[in-house]
């Protein structure tokens, strides 16, 4: 509060929770009244509150993070180093689209949108969600009008169940772990049936490769954890957290836990792993490079059936895989060893794989 003298009289301690009580509370309940009363009324309230977060937000998923620079011409998809290519969009898309029965996808962390277009070349209504606007600003031609400023953190813009599948493909990790459940929370309210998330984890994965602590933690402390054995879930503290050239957490990466600790987390939110697409689709990781590179976890509504008798055509299979040049490059023998060893030598049954020159499987 503001003194006759121009000095400003800090208020604090119970004082201060009185004081926003006093006037947080009528003004909630005037703009809720005047939001019921006129949409125009709730749409400015909408656009002031996402330029109020635009505005406070750190910096952190702008031009630097991406790989661009601050005057970025504004017709420029992507930067020179984010691609649909480099983001796997395709390959991220196809999993969706080849093993869950997906007509509505909301991409949570969409950056450019690239998922959200690619998923759109395959008929299915896709929307998008991010908290950077440089992403936002140079998004995907086949994904602009779907892809919107949004915050896992304060509420999504969506009604309860709006979405066959939510997608958050390395993006819960960004998050601090306090912020976790409220985070993961939402997803599940979003989604009527799915989820797909990709995040780096360590410790073993009951349906396919685990996890490592290599440029996760800090390289004079990776012993200490590689000790600690599979008893240990996490999250790694903040002081143990890999870091970039700054002293900042790699890519902004908070959370950093075991694949026992995310399954609990998302069980919080009343959501069940699909043991079956898991094991499915892995093998086909392997084939795409993408096992060294993507912990992936495939969840539902315990009312909702896993989709195990979902099926595509193979003939729309085979030609999507041409399309987008998909498993066209030679595998690593040791993807293909880490999945047959948690699924089986039969894992790659009935796949056609292409190994390098004088390799075998």
């Amino acid at each position: 509060m503001t003194g006759g003298s121009g000095s400003v009289e800090v208020v604090s301690g119970s004082g201060a929770r009185s004081w926003r009580r006093a006037v947080a509370g009528p003004v909630r309940r005037g703009l809720r009244a005047g939001a019921r009363r006129s949409a125009a009324f709730r749409r400015l309230l909408e656009v002031s509150a996402r330029e109020l977060e635009v505005a406070l937000r750190d910096d952190l998923y702008e031009h630097e993070y991406f790989g661009g620079v601050a005057h970025q011409p504004a017709d420029m998809i992507g930067t020179d180093r984010f691609t649909r290519e480099s983001s796997h969009a395709n390959e991220g898309a196809y999993l969706v689209w080849r093993w869950l029965p997906a007509r509505r996808v909301l991409d949570v962390g969409c950056a450019f949108g690239f998922l959200v277009e690619a998923l759109r070349e395959l008929g299915i209504d896709a929307e998008g969600v991010d908290v950077s606007k440089f992403a936002l600003d140079h998004a995907a031609a086949g994904a602009r009008g779907h892809v919107r400023y949004g915050n896992l953190l304060h509420g999504l813009p969506f009604p309860d169940r709006a979405f066959d599948v939510v997608c958050a493909f390395e993006t819960l990790e960004h998050l601090p772990p306090p912020a976790v459940p409220g985070a993961v929370a939402e997803l599940a309210r979003c989604t009527s049936g799915y989820v797909v998330a990709t995040i780096p984890s360590f410790g073993t994965n009951r349906n396919g490769p685990g996890g490592w602590f290599e440029v996760k933690v800090r390289p004079e402390r990776l012993e200490h954890y590689k000790a600690l054995g599979d008893g240990y879930d996490g999250p790694v503290p903040h002081e143990d957290l890999y870091r970039d050239e700054k002293g900042e957490p790699v890519e902004g990466h908070l959370t950093i836990a075991s694949f026992n600790w995310w399954t609990a987390r998302f069980a919080d939110a009343g959501l069940v792993r699909c043991d079956a697409v898991e094991r499915a689709v892995h093998p086909h990781l392997a084939r795409f490079g993408l096992t060294k590179y993507w912990n992936l976890y495939v969840l539902r509504h315990p009312g909702v059936p896993e989709p195990v008798d979902f099926r595509r055509d193979p003939a729309e299979v085979a030609a999507l895989e041409r399309r987008w040049s998909l498993g066209t490059r030679p595998v690593d023998p040791e993807d293909v060893e880490r999945v047959v060893a948690v699924l089986g030598e039969h894992a790659f049954d009935g796949i056609d794989l292409v190994l390098p020159a004088g390799e075998t499987v």
